[in-house]
Order: C-alpha cells, then sequence, then structure tokens
C-alpha cells in the first residue's frame, strides 16, 4: 500500500498556496493541523503520539509514504482521535508518521469524506460536519520563520496577543512592583528558629543548584543571609526532563498561623462558564515571584544549601500561606472581571465568552490588566481560541463538562493497594471527580470501611471489584452539563441500607451526581426516614442551585409525597421538615420501574448478584446488569428494560413449579444437557440466558417492558426479539414477540413505514423493440430438486411476452445472479434499457444496481 505527503515540515507549509495551515484541539491537546489535498491520506505526527501517550494500533498492511525528503515506512494507526474544528468534532483514523513540526495532516481521504473545500486566494477551507453543518476555518497568514509541534507563534498568529507581546515575555526581569500586599509570615507564638541540615545531592544535582541559585540572585529574588532559620534543598524532575528546585518548607509550615483566605470551589467555577463556548486559558510565568515577602518575614525564608545560606526577597513556592496570598492578589485584580468572563483560581486564568466577536474583546481586557499590574503569562503553556479547553483537570466546552482522560490515566494505572496508606491516596484522587459518578459513595464502600478507624487492613474479593469499577467508572464517565439558574431544576432522591444517593438535573441533562454512605446510626432508620433522609441530603448539599428556584424532587416512596400533609410525625421528621419547607420543593411520587436514574441504588437487582459472583454474562446483558448494579446512567445511555428484584424472585419461583424446567434441571444432573447450566442458586440459563417458566403473566410483563414501558420505544419485532435473545430465553420466544408487536395498538396506529415511498401509479408504456424493457420476478417456495434448486427466475420481454425460466437457489447472492443474468439473458438478447422488478432484496442489492 502506498500513500503521499507533500509536506512534513511547518516552515515549507506555511510558504506552500495550496495547504491551509491552523490550531486546533486533537484528544484535548493543542495541535498544529495541515488541510493538505496533495496527500493522500490523514496522518499524525510521530512525536505528538508519544507526548501525550495516543493509542495505537497495527496496520493490516504497512504503507510506504513518498515525500519530498524520500519514502516514509507507516506501520501504525491511531483509530479515532477526537479533532474540534469550530466546535465540530471529527473522529478520523490517522496514521502515524515522522514529521516536523506538524501535528496532524489532513488529507484527500477526510477531505473527501466531508466535502471539503480549500480556498487557495483566501486561505480557507470549509467542510461539512458529521451533522451535515458548513464549518469554514480562515487561516491567519503568519511570517514567523519558526513553530513547533504545539504552537504557531500564537504571538503573530493572533490579533490580540500580538497587540501586547511585552505580556508574553521570553524570562522576568526585575523586582515586583509595590503593592499594597506584602507577604506575611505569622507564626505561633513562641516558636524558635528551625534549622534543618542540607540533603546530600549527586553531581548533576549539585551542578543544577548552583546554577539555579546564581540565576535567582541575578534577578534580586534571593539574597545571602544570615538568618536561624534553614530549610534544605530538594529536586523535583518536571515533565520536560528538567529539575525545579524547591524548599522544604514542611517545619516552618507546621508553625506558621494558616491564612483562612479562601480558596474557589472548583465546582463554583464551572457554574460561571454556563453558555460559553470559546475559551482561552492563560497560565503566569512564575507569579509567586511577583509578591515581595514583608521585610520582618524574609529571614523564615532562609534554605541552605552546599553554596550556603540564602533568604527570598519574593514570596516562594512551598509556603503554607502563599496560595492564599496569591488568590487574594488575583482576586483583587481581577474583580470587575470576575465571574462575566474570567474565573481564577491561584495563577490558573480562564477566559470565557459566548461568541468570538465578545471574546476578542475580553481577552484584550483581561491582557491588558495582567499588564497594568506587572503580571505576566508563559506564552508556551497558554492557549487561545479553543472550544474545547482542559482546565483543573477537566474538559470544558459548549456542551458541558467532562473528565480529563490525561488527568485520569493515574487513576487507570493505578496498581491495587497493599496499605492503608494508598488506599487513602487513591480514594483522594478518584474523588476529585465524585460529581462524575454516581453513587460514588456506594461504589466506594468496601474500600471506606478499610479506612474504618480499628479496621484491620484486608483485600477481599468485595474490595478488588470496588477498586476496579471505580476506576471503569471514571474512564467512562458521562459529560455534565453546565446548570443555567435561571432554568428549574430536577432531583431524583433514593436511599438504601449501603447510601444515599441524588441526581441534579436540567432539562433531562445530568447536572451531577451526589451521595454519601450512611452513618452507622442511620443504619437503625425506617425506610420512610432513610428516603426522607436522601432528600435532605439534595437540599443541603445543592443549596446554592435550589434556594429559591421552584425545584421537583422525584423519590420512589410513595409516602414522602404527603409529607407536608402528614399528622404525625417524629422528632427528626419535624425537624427535617423545618428545612425543606425553606426551598420551593414540590415531592412527586415516581415508581421504582420508573425511577431508573437514581432507583439503582436501593432495589438490589438479580444482575447485581452475578456481577459479585464474577459469572460469566453476554456482553450486552453485563453492561445492562452493571447499570444497575450502581446506578449509573449517562445522559445519552438508553434503558431498554429492567430487571428487578421482584422479577428475579418471580422467576425463580416460577421455575420450581415448570415441569418443563423441572426436567432440564433433571437431564443436567445426569449429564446429559450441554446447552442447559443450573448456578448455585438453582436457577437455570440457556447458554447463559434465564430461562422464563412457562407463566403468562410473567413472560407478559417482559414483552412489556421490552416493548412498551416509558422507556422503550415500541421497537419491531426482528429488534425486540434479538433484545431479549440475549437475556431470556423460552420455548416460542419468537412467535411471542411477533404476536406481541402485531397486536399492540400503538404501532398499529402510529407506526411509519420504513420504505421507500411507493410512487405515483401509472400505466407503463409499450416498449418500441423486443427486449428493451423486461419485468422479472421469482417463484419461491418451491420442492428442493436433486441439484439443489428450489426457485424459478422470471424474466419476461415485454413486447413480445417471450419469457425465460431459469432454476435458482434462494441462497443465491446478487453477485451470483447477475453473473446468471449475463449468461442466460444479456448475452442472447443483449442489455435491456429497462427492468420492472418488485422490492426484493435480490433486486435492492448494491452489487445488482451496480451490474
Amino acid at each position: 500500500m502506498r500513500g503521499r505527503v507533500n509536506h512534513v515540515g511547518v516552515e515549507e507549509a506555511q510558504d506552500a498556496p495550496d495547504v491551509i495551515l491552523g490550531m486546533f484541539t486533537a484528544n484535548s491537546h493543542p495541535a498544529t493541523i495541515l488541510f493538505d489535498c496533495g496527500a493522500s491520506h490523514s496522518f499524525i505526527a510521530t512525536q505528538f503520539v508519544a507526548r501525550f501517550n495516543l493509542p495505537m494500533t497495527m496496520m493490516k498492511n504497512k504503507m510506504i509514504v513518498s515525500s519530498p525528503g524520500g519514502d516514509m515506512l507507516a506501520r501504525h494507526l491511531c483509530p479515532k482521535i477526537r479533532i474540534i474544528i469550530r466546535g465540530v468534532e471529527f473522529l478520523p483514523n490517522l496514521i502515524v508518521l515522522e514529521s516536523k513540526g506538524l501535528d496532524i495532516i489532513l488529507g484527500m481521504d477526510w477531505l473527501s469524506k466531508y466535502n471539503g473545500v480549500i480556498d487557495c486566494a483566501k486561505k480557507r477551507v470549509s467542510v461539512r460536519g458529521p451533522g451535515g453543518k458548513i464549518v469554514e476555518y480562515q487561516a491567519v497568514s503568519s511570517n514567523a520563520p519558526e513553530a513547533n509541534l504545539n504552537q504557531i507563534n500564537a504571538v503573530a498568529a493572533i490579533k490580540v496577543v500580538n497587540e501586547l507581546p511585552d505580556v508574553f515575555p521570553e524570562e522576568l526581569l526585575g523586582m515586583p512592583p509595590d503593592r499594597e500586599i506584602e507577604f506575611v509570615i505569622d507564626l505561633i507564638p513562641g516558636t524558635a528558629p528551625i534549622y534543618k541540615r542540607p540533603y546530600r545531592m549527586d553531581a548533576n544535582q549539585l551542578a543544577e543548584l548552583k546554577e539555579q541559585i546564581q540565576e535567582l540572585l541575578d534577578k534580586g529574588y534571593i539574597r545571602p543571609s544570615t538568618s536561624p532559620w534553614g530549610a534544605p534543598v530538594i529536586f523535583v524532575p518536571k515533565k520536560d526532563g528538567t529539575q525545579r528546585m524547591c524548599i522544604d518548607y514542611r517545619a516552618l509550615n507546621d508553625v506558621t498561623v494558616k491564612n483562612k483566605y479562601p480558596l474557589p470551589r472548583i465546582d463554583d467555577l464551572f457554574d460561571q462558564l454556563k453558555g460559553a463556548s470559546v475559551f482561552s486559558k492563560i497560565d503566569l510565568r512564575s507569579g509567586y515571584h511577583r509578591v515581595e515577602n514583608s521585610s520582618i518575614d524574609i529571614p523564615k525564608t532562609a534554605f541552605v544549601s552546599r553554596y550556603g545560606l540564602y533568604e527570598f526577597t519574593v514570596m516562594s513556592f512551598g509556603l503554607t500561606n502563599a496560595p492564599a496570598y496569591f488568590m487574594y492578589l488575583m482576586n483583587k485584580v481581577f474583580m470587575e472581571y470576575l465571574d462575566k468572563f474570567v474565573v481564577v483560581f491561584i495563577d490558573d486564568i480562564l477566559v470565557f465568552s459566548i461568541n468570538e466577536e465578545e471574546h476578542e474583546k475580553h481577552l484584550r481586557m483581561v491582557l491588558q490588566k495582567l499588564r497594568q499590574n506587572q503580571l505576566y503569562a508563559k506564552l508556551s503553556k497558554c492557549e487561545f481560541w479553543l472550544f474545547e479547553v482542559s482546565f483543573l483537570g477537566h474538559i470544558i466546552s459548549k456542551g458541558g463538562i467532562s473528565v480529563d482522560p490525561s488527568k485520569i490515566k493515574a487513576v487507570q494505572d493505578w496498581v491495587a493497594p497493599q496499605n492503608v496508606s494508598e488506599i487513602r491516596s487513591f480514594l483522594g484522587l478518584a474523588g476529585y471527580y465524585r460529581r462524575f459518578v454516581k453513587n460514588f459513595s456506594k461504589i466506594a464502600q468496601p474500600l471506606s470501611k478499610l479506612l474504618s478507624k480499628g479496621a484491620t487492613f484486608e483485600w477481599t474479593n468485595k474490595c478488588r471489584l470496588s477498586f476496579e469499577e471505580l476506576k471503569k467508572r471514571l474512564t467512562t464517565a458521562p459529560v455534565l452539563i453546565m446548570p443555567d439558574v435561571q432554568k428549574p431544576f430536577i432531583v431524583y432522591c433514593d436511599a438504601s441500607r449501603q447510601g444515599l444517593g441524588c441526581v441534579l438535573m436540567q432539562e433531562g441533562h445530568v447536572v451531577a451526581y451526589a451521595s454519601r454512605q450512611l452513618r452507622e446510626h442511620e443504619q437503625n432508620y425506617p425506610t420512610h426516614d432513610l428516603e426522607l433522609a436522601a432528600v435532605v441530603h439534595a437540599l443541603k448539599i445543592w443549596r446554592h442551585y435550589l434556594m429559591g428556584k421552584k425545584t421537583e424532587i422525584y423519590t420512589d416512596h410513595k409516602s414522602l409525597k404527603y409529607i407536608f400533609t402528614q399528622p404525625d410525625l417524629n422528632l427528626r421528621q419535624r425537624r427535617w421538615l423545618e428545612l425543606i419547607k425553606d426551598y420551593d420543593v414540590n415531592i412527586n411520587y415516581h415508581p421504582g420501574k420508573a425511577n431508573v436514574v437514581a432507583d439503582a441504588l436501593s432495589r438490589k437487582s438479580y444482575c447485581s448478584h452475578l456481577i459479585a459472583k464474577a459469572r460469566v454474562l453476554p456482553q450486552e446483558l453485563y453492561e445492562e446488569c452493571a447499570l444497575f448494579m450502581f446506578g449509573i446512567l449517562g445522559h445519552i445511555d438508553a434503558v431498554v428494560l429492567e430487571v428487578g428484584a421482584t422479577l428475579e424472585q418471580d422467576i425463580r419461583k416460577g421455575q420450581q413449579t415448570d415441569e418443563k424446567i423441572q426436567a432440564i434441571k433433571q437431564s443436567i444432573k445426569e449429564g446429559r444437557s450441554s446447552e442447559f447450566t443450573e448456578d448455585e442458586e438453582g436457577v437455570v440459563w440457556y447458554k447463559q440466558r434465564l430461562c422464563v417458566p412457562n407463566i403468562e403473566s410473567l413472560r407478559e410483563l417482559i414483552l412489556s417492558e421490552a416493548h412498551d414501558s416509558a422507556y422503550s420505544i415500541h421497537p419491531g419485532s426482528t429488534k425486540m426479539y434479538h433484545d431479549l435473545k440475549t437475556r431470556f430465553w423460552w420455548y416460542g420466544t419468537k412467535r411471542d414477540v411477533a404476536e406481541y408487536v402485531a397486536l399492540c395498538d400503538t404501532c398499529q396506529r402510529v407506526k411509519a413505514e420504513h420504505q421507500r415511498p411507493a410512487g405515483l401509479l401509472q400505466p407503463l408504456r409499450i416498449p418500441e423493440w423486443k427486449w428493451e424493457e423486461i419485468s422479472m420476478d421469482f417463484i419461491v417456495g418451491l420442492p428442493r430438486t436433486q441439484s439443489g434448486f428450489d426457485s424459478i427466475w422470471v424474466i419476461v420481454d415485454r413486447l413480445s411476452k417471450v419469457a425465460h425460466f431459469i432454476p435458482v437457489k434462494q441462497r443465491y447472492t446478487g453477485q451470483d445472479l447477475a453473473e446468471l443474468f449475463m449468461a442466460r439473458v444479456i448475452c442472447l438478447h443483449g442489455v435491456p434499457k429497462r427492468i420492472l422488478s418488485d422490492r426484493g432484496t435480490q433486486f435492492t442489492s448494491i452489487l445488482e444496481k451496480v451490474t
């Protein structure tokens, strides 16, 4: 297999008149992308794949790619790379190839698929997206002499950035300006100076230490010291392989009075982004060094090294109150813009706008504010004009918020914990994304119990399943929408003996999940109080959303619907009722069968029992069971069937009285049945499908759930049968499904025909020549001959009525019929101009259309 590419470097691509160069995101990472109609295929740079650890597969056939520098061999493919262009998602398969500055090349295979048009004069490319939307990108001319894999000289490519290049210096020079605040280190009264001996270092670290100390001295950030304080130096490796010098201030931090200035909640920051579609992320360059230390506290920052004792004149990294002081500074700088089009978390700044026109104004205002306050950004870490941005471990776009795959890789790669400390670390990392995982507390319960005081560490099978399930849920976490406070909210609540679970929704989309485990005394609560506790938990945790808003709350405990008029309440219920009355809520009853969003927490399904025992199930049934076991339901998941505890009990009970199933059990015991199996609970399975006893009401319930329940879409008999046969089995399933669908009143009334329009009826004109127009049909269902023929293909000339009767087999494909037609008709009469037939599959197949 051969391919072709005309440009593999940025410099030559920038000067080429027939290609378009731009910066977009690929798998949430900024990428330099070339639209090139001269490339036969689409490619991705080897360096880009290695940097972000993108998945690769081996190609079936190696490809020799011709390029201006010679032939190159391509062996690997990156499947379904997620590229965002003007807010539209594309998922191309990209061939891995060596490149000199280009991250991705989109060639003719991609341009042809999406009807791409490149306007060389205007430097513009337009494509038709997957949904039919026209997507256009106008390239910005750039005279930049160099570019790397991650950015195309953003100063030249972005107008606003180009206007303020001094905000992006290569190095910080000089001391910070005089500000209203200075960094102060308040100590616990009576604290004596603390001095620690320097740590030993190897030769490379000593050389790096000497160089960085000299650099800090030249900038004036440190100075020689005679302080009685002293903290040792340590080195931390950066992602690029260099070493970061850090000071071990742990002893000083232990005796420091903590600054209580609040850092913003991540959830609160994201709530401000509703409606935004364009984003820019700004990362400050050594932001801490732009704040001076109080003169009386400078000696406390002293650090000791092989080359002497030094102290910081500016705020240093590693000090316990540094984040709070810097957060105060950033809030003060951007106060007039905060939550309007800017959110800030310490030194990370996110600018967001509804459209590109507003974004240009907002970005200019933010950069000007940085210039006024002599705060500077690091261009290599800034990202501009993105429709999808990675911020604080999350992926943010117009569509909502999702987990950053690169950030949860640490969770995926985490080996099984060996002690309590490792469990605590794992739950801390996974818990950062708990808003994306429904019933997080319930899933994590076996691990959380190991953290209890006095608990002994014992890694059981339940712990292993919990550990693996948390990792799985984080990799398949749904996209959560950003809430609109002007619109009403809906809350689904549920409770069980394992915990409380709540889902906050808006317009049918999930905003957040919340859950917690039951405390020890709550385990004794009656069911009514537990269900009410779930409602109270939801109101408390989402108070900032629900207070003052009309809210609908759904629960599957019917008596809660009358809580406001119930005369007899215990003291606990009265206390909770006082809290509930502060909100404008309406509690509704949602049957357990319909409350799929939050119900699986309390209704243990039979599938849960199976998964706990690691039974091998068909993939679709396993996924269905997993949904109900943990109550996880993404905003686009479709629930076809519910398997509840009542159904499991009915099936088990019914099997005990079904004569045929009892006979099957006997044959299993005697070893005469290989297709049927019996599990530990005495339930009979047929090829890993649950055997349903011959009870009309039970089978009617299953058919009803699969066809016309609140979460079904009235599928046709074929689809419904294929859905059911992966889960259940009984004699005559297909016949029963067909009868049920045929008798469905709704289907008969409103189902539309899924066929091409028949067209207007009109008489056929008389042909002018023999065999110019022919008609054909099949006579099927005949007895099979010794040669295996069971059908007759009738071909008639419409003018002379001369006919050919050709013996055929029903299993013939379109290719077989085409060859037979050539040999028996075309060779005698020539090619007809028109063929008249019905809509049989033989005539509508692709091969016969081509023929």
